[in-house]
């Protein structure tokens, strides 16, 4: 079984995770447009050039990071399984929690989504672009030349780098809602390749599974992009799922947040529900204003 990843620590780190499920497999590290520094108006320059080896026959299965795994995939291509979710919470390092804050407080983010919601909370902090890989963006924190007093991480890439420890705060996911499939791996292979398919379902967490099926169905129900201040993040309970929505400008002057429970069975079904409704109070509007200053940003 070849598994093909991106050639970033974290995503080395990943994909070593899953080969030791399946019991040993080769790991091959690719390129993607995104790594090469391509611009994209979607989350397809992260997986362009590992689709291209599913497609080409090159490797059997693509490990992601599911939230860099775009709403529609590549002719051909499937979402085979998801194993066991790390945590799904943004991370606060630098300091004990935004409370702790004082006014003015510089805190290093480059996602919209956090700017949006940390200019929500605390509109009195200056939320500053920070970008870079995980131990890129913790040099910076440590560097008095960056004058950053906090930073916010994914939980999950910080546990699979061995440096939980950074984090000194985890915000809360029901208000500051992680992006859909945060702190979740999307197994990526041929719609055919029953192979694949198997290898990946042995793996597979079904709750994980599900969460990730209607957080996706959400977001892509909602038209949503890198350019969009877009949470989703579903809890697996006994009785089915729990699907949490967010949206915001990223001023962090107008959000809409809203939750539904659903069946295990049925995740897009729950997905398209909390779409709909958050449609209803203004999604599209808060979405749209949220891209126009993205893309303003980049110059378009």
């Amino acid at each position: 079984m070849r598994l093909g990843t991106r050639r970033s620590a974290l995503a080395l780190a990943q994909a070593e995770l899953v080969a030791a499920m399946l019991g040993g497999a080769e790991v091959v590290p690719l390129s993607t447009g995104g790594d090469a520094g391509a611009g994209a108006e979607d989350k397809s320059r992260w997986v362009d050039g590992l689709e291209r080896a599913l497609l080409e026959g090159e490797i059997d299965l693509a490990v992601h990071s599911a939230k860099d795994l775009p709403g529609d995939l590549a002719p051909g291509l499937a979402l085979l399984g998801a194993p066991a979710r790390a945590g799904a919470e943004d991370a606060l390092c630098g300091a004990a929690g935004l409370e702790e804050l004082a006014s003015g407080a510089r805190v290093g983010t480059s996602s919209l989504r956090r700017v949006a919601q940390l200019r929500s909370a605390r509109p009195d902090l200056a939320v500053v672009p920070l970008r870079g890989n995980v131990d890129t963006r913790l040099a910076k924190l440590a560097s008095p030349a960056e004058r950053l007093d906090a930073i916010v991480l994914a939980r999950a890439g910080l546990q699979r780098l061995g440096r939980e420890g950074e984090a000194r705060a985890l915000l809360d996911p029901a208000r500051f809602v992680p992006a859909p499939g945060q702190g979740a791996l999307a197994l990526q292979g041929r719609a055919g390749d029953e192979g694949a398919r198997q290898a990946a379902e042995g793996i597979s967490d079904a709750g994980a599974l599900a969460a990730l099926r209607a957080e996706r169905a959400l977001a892509r129900a909602l038209g949503a992009d890198c350019h969009t201040a877009l949470g989703a993040y579903a809890q697996v309970r006994e009785d089915g799922l729990l699907l949490r929505g967010w949206v915001g400008v990223p001023d962090g002057s107008a959000w809409a947040l809203d939750e539904q429970a659903g069946e295990h069975d049925a995740p897009e079904a729950l997905g398209e529900l909390v779409a709909e409704r958050l449609r209803a109070v203004g999604a599209e509007e808060l979405l749209g204003a949220a891209r126009e200053v993205a893309q303003a940003g980049d110059g378009r």
